[in-house]
């Protein structure tokens, strides 16, 4: 069962986490931050916080403030780097190896938390937003090239807002990265009925190459 934690990222501003810790727990720990549409209890996030926990390693995810407020529009990137950087020192207070992971937004701020220098283990993201909704041209990833610890990225062969083409050379200029394509993914990395997986298969498959890139 999860653990209900309470973060103040800055004074008087507090923000749930959820916490899954395993009896004879492994390292590193896992930070996974959602993507903008979707909360910590979004099927997805839990899914993959579980399954990691499962694995044998800590796993803790944690409302952005505009999701903690009910809100749809996402916070500044600023007030969403702070708290992220809040919660992730909070997990570090259980293993001081973290792993930054992250949905869409949630990967994409995880990223810019390790540019900053911030002593991340590795960085794990489910489905980078390289082109945003309504967009044509990619956002800029010049803060990418300062990442300087291992970083695995999932991305589906079908997901709009990172087409391969787009995304492959951007990850291959990074240190230490690696890019796994799902086949017939979307960017929340669901696949056509003939595919013959469904979403808790799908999670299963990325958990599994998650865990098995980090031993």
């Amino acid at each position: 069962m999860s653990r209900r934690l309470r973060i103040e990222w800055r004074p008087g501003l507090k923000v749930t986490a959820l916490l899954d810790m395993p009896r004879a727990p492994h390292s590193p720990a896992f930070l996974i931050a959602s993507g903008a549409g979707a909360g910590q209890t979004h099927s997805f996030m839990a899914g993959v916080r579980e399954r990691i926990a499962a694995a044998g390693f800590p796993a803790m995810t944690f409302d952005y403030p505009y999701r903690e407020a009910d809100r749809r529009a996402p916070d500044r990137a600023d007030v969403l780097l702070a708290c992220h950087r809040v919660a992730a020192d909070r997990l570090r207070r259980y293993d001081q190896r973290v792993v930054l992971a992250g949905k869409s937004m949630g990967g994409r701020m995880a990223t810019h938390l390790a540019a900053t220098g911030y002593p991340a283990a590795g960085l794990v993201v489910y489905g980078y937003p390289l082109v945003a909704i309504g967009k044509t041209r990619p956002r800029p990833t010049d803060h990418l090239d300062e990442i300087d610890v291992p970083a695995l990225f999932f991305q589906g062969a079908k997901d709009r807002m990172a087409p391969i083409e787009l995304i492959e050379p951007v990850v291959k200029r990074m240190r230490w990265s690696e890019l796994q394509v799902i086949p017939e993914a979307d960017h929340s990395f669901k696949v056509p009925k003939r595919a013959g997986i469904d979403e808790a298969g799908m999670l299963d498959l990325l958990v599994e190459r998650t865990i098995a890139w980090v031993r």
